[in-house]
């Protein structure tokens, strides 16, 4: 067996992340090891590169790093994006047209002048995104907007909007039926609120992995998850592993469960698949 020829690939958020989002350090000390001995190790994540550098603090990330659920691959030193998707025109129009008709305000993801921003309309703030911005006020993408004028503008990559679940129901099952999108609808972790998120068809962490397969020239892809968005990456791998805190969903598609994100889980397991190489 050849140890460079398996990808693996772990969600962060209530997987490789504990509850308090960082990494335990025993964590830390295996996976840090491991790639030190030549694993390919990576993580993709539904959080920016510049979330996830904060929340990875002391994790090595020689490789690349999928983010955005996949509409970005990032090399995580540098910055350099590798590869990238963002909506047409048309396909703007639509969702802005829906938004509006579902009555509601959210946050978008984009490039405005060259410039990566989180862009909100501050007169529609809910308790959701509050709790949301409060956690980032270091983050240099936020743009907050007075009465939303430029909301939309700029390449528009990722939409997600914040609230009770009712409220975006209507708005998910629409654009959930449009072959031109992917949307995914799920409770956020350790709060009430949902948030529905909207991205291109082909913004997910399966085609991401498929690109870096690609890429790496690998054989197998071990992927890592907890939530519904992992879905898509658990079916295309070739063995995929559920933390004991994933939701029932994902367990009933894994090859095993794992610890819990609290208990070191994705790293213990990694340890154990990768024995045969040391």
């Amino acid at each position: 067996m050849d140890l460079r020829k398996t990808l693996y690939v772990t969600d962060l958020d209530g997987t490789l992340l504990n509850t308090k989002s960082r990494i335990n350090p025993k964590s830390l000390r295996i996976i840090n090891g491991l790639v030190e001995r030549g694993i390919l190790f990576t993580y993709a994540t539904a959080r920016s590169l510049s979330s996830a550098l904060m929340v990875t603090k002391g994790l090595s990330t020689k490789n690349p790093v999928i983010t955005y659920n996949g509409a970005f691959i990032v090399q995580p030193q540098t910055g350099g994006i590798l590869s990238s998707l963002f909506f047409t025109g048309e396909e703007a129009g639509v969702i802005r047209e829906n938004l509006q008709k579902c009555n509601i305000s959210p946050l978008v993801y984009g490039y405005v002048e060259g410039r990566e921003c989180v862009s909100w309309n501050t007169a529609r703030e809910n308790d959701g995104i509050r709790h949301y911005l409060s956690n980032r006020k270091w983050d240099r993408r936020l743009r907050p907007l007075q009465n939303g004028k430029g909301l939309y503008d700029g390449e528009v990559f990722y939409y997600t909007c914040i609230g009770a679940k009712e409220e975006l129901e209507l708005l998910y099952h629409i654009l959930e039926k449009d072959g031109r999108f992917r949307c995914t609808l799920q409770q956020e972790l350790y709060r009430e609120e949902y948030w529905c998120e909207i991205m291109p068809k082909k913004a997910t962490k399966a085609e991401a992995i498929r690109k870096l397969k690609e890429m790496w020239g690998c054989e197998r892809i071990v992927s890592f998850g907890d939530a519904v968005n992992d879905i898509p990456m658990f079916e295309i791998s070739d063995a995929c592993y559920a933390v004991d805190n994933a939701v029932p969903k994902l367990k009933e598609l894994a090859t095993g469960i794992v610890d819990s994100n609290d208990n070191d889980g994705v790293a213990k397991c990694l340890l154990e698949l990768t024995k045969i190489f040391f």
